[in-house]
């Protein structure tokens, strides 16, 4: 590679999907918080299956207690959350399982929490995962793919670094 090619080609991270499920834009999240990119840009991902992985390497910067969330930061800055269902909070942790503790290192792939979807459902819960990027604001674009049927481990954002 020359000079001028490393000056300017691009610095970019691929964020893979942390669960197998159909992608959609967070437009289409049934919350204001997530749709309206409040806490940051993204995409959303409705899982096909309870068990939640890694979609970068990092730490765990927050494992919340109720297990519905977690965030995680990755060596180049980039503040990530995988929020599980909409107002799943209010479940107070049951039917969600942490396998990491906050403040461990993971892997892309790593299992993080599993949930129980149908049970999570049959609360009354939606269970449409938002994917963010907390400190999109931070990055020169970040750039989801397009929705469809994604396997765990499938790219589905690339941020520009």
């Amino acid at each position: 590679m020359g000079f001028w090619e490393g000056v300017f080609k691009k610095k970019e991270m691929t964020i893979v999907s942390p669960a197998a499920g159909n992608c959609v834009s967070l437009k289409e999240v049934p919350d204001p918080t997530f749709s309206e990119e409040i806490l940051g840009r993204g995409m959303a991902i409705e899982p096909s299956d309870g068990r939640f992985y890694a979609p970068v390497n990092g730490t765990v910067s927050t494992l919340f207690p109720t297990r519905h969330a977690i965030g995680i930061t990755t060596k180049e800055g980039v503040e990530m959350l995988i929020h599980i269902g909409i107002d799943t909070v209010n479940l107070k942790g049951e039917h969600f399982k942490a396998h990491v503790e906050q403040g461990a290192a993971v892997q892309k792939g790593d299992l993080l929490l599993e949930a129980d979807l149908q049970a999570i459902l049959e609360a009354g819960y939606q269970t449409v995962t938002p994917v963010l990027i907390c400190n999109s604001e931070e990055f020169k674009n970040i750039t989801p793919v397009e929705n469809g049927q994604v396997a765990a481990g499938d790219a589905v954002m690339r941020v520009e670094l």
